[in-house]
């Protein structure tokens, strides 16, 4: 098995990251959104990446750096869908095999359109409690392929930290400065903690699902903790339902992480209303969580606050319930 560095990413990282991602692909739109109470945030529409999702940059910045011999044997991911999607469409693009593990209860959308894009899917039983990393691990000793982490990798880190990169681009032109404080969805703190190397100045927040707040946990502690399997209340937001951060996202979350913040289903659901409502953007559970959390007042915001909605990978019949209803 080829397992990934343990280098620590790098602001360098991130911009040489970001420099490859704006030779693919064109920034993310940033949506001005009023609130209700009449203040404005900036909304990073990542739902409209290719695949739908964020996920996309760290796969690219990953992918784009095998030495030839780790392309030839290929690669394998872990993910609920929309690192799934990131790996399956970068690996497509670049000739390179993909096994993409992922839980038996994904959303149907994200598994058809991972195996649509070419990649080999192993399922696991994510409400049985079994372990995906390890599932991932052998399956990279037995056929010699690459592991590429959801969150835990360096190259991951620094290409979700592109975001970041677009976003102070962005409010630098249209907002009057760079961004005060970024919220942003959280699993397992790799887009945090990309975004957190790319903004230093900026106080950037994760928002995590109530009962995985892991990362929360970890941040109120000062050390990892992990989430309950057994135990874990049900959540819409598959796409934040990670374990435990891991050392290499906790060691840059610890240093720069000051505000953090839990929601509630009903609040993710009354974000996705909002923000179909307001911006016209159909939103994930998972991507919708930072905006539910300044929604519901539960971190503050001022004329330069970054919203990240990062993804629109929304299963149709669960989106339509959730227009249709008004909880």
């Amino acid at each position: 098995m080829t397992v990934p560095s343990l280098r620590s990413p790098t602001r360098e990282g991130v911009l040489r990251a970001a420099r490859k991602v704006a030779e693919l692909l064109p920034p993310t739109p940033l949506l001005p959104l009023e609130l209700p109470d009449g203040a404005t945030v900036w909304c990073k529409a990542e739902g409209l990446q290719p695949i739908g999702a964020f996920k996309i940059r760290g796969a690219w910045h990953r992918l784009t750096d095998l030495t030839d011999d780790e392309r030839r044997r290929g690669v394998v991911g872990v993910s609920s869908g929309n690192h799934a999607q990131g790996v399956a469409w970068a690996a497509k693009r670049l000739g390179v095999p993909a096994t993409i593990v992922m839980p038996n209860d994904a959303p149907a959308v994200k598994l058809a359109n991972t195996r649509a894009l070419g990649a080999e899917v192993v399922l696991y039983d994510r409400p049985g409690g079994e372990d995906r990393d390890a599932i991932a691990e052998a399956l990279c000793r037995a056929e010699g392929r690459v592991l590429v982490h959801a969150y835990g990798d360096p190259w991951v880190i620094e290409g979700q930290g592109s975001i970041g990169m677009e976003i102070a681009a962005q409010m630098a032109e249209r907002a009057g400065g760079p961004p005060t404080r970024i919220v942003a969805c959280c699993g397992g703190g790799g887009l945090t903690a990309g975004l957190a190397l790319a903004c230093p100045d900026a106080e950037v927040a994760p928002v995590e699902p109530e009962g995985w707040d892991d990362v929360c946990r970890s941040l109120e502690s000062g050390e990892i903790q992990r989430v309950d399997l057994a135990h874990a209340p049900p959540t819409a937001c598959d796409a934040l339902q990670t374990p435990a951060t891991r050392p290499i996202n906790f060691a840059v979350l610890r240093e720069r992480v000051r505000s953090w913040a839990r929601v509630g289903e009903a609040e993710v659901r009354a974000a996705q209303r909002y923000a179909f409502d307001k911006l016209h953007l159909v939103v994930e559970p998972g991507g919708a969580a930072a905006l539910a959390a300044v929604l519901a007042g539960k971190l503050p915001t001022d004329g330069r606050t970054a919203v990240t909605l990062s993804g629109g990978n929304a299963d149709p019949q669960a989106f339509a319930r959730v227009l249709a209803s008004a909880d």
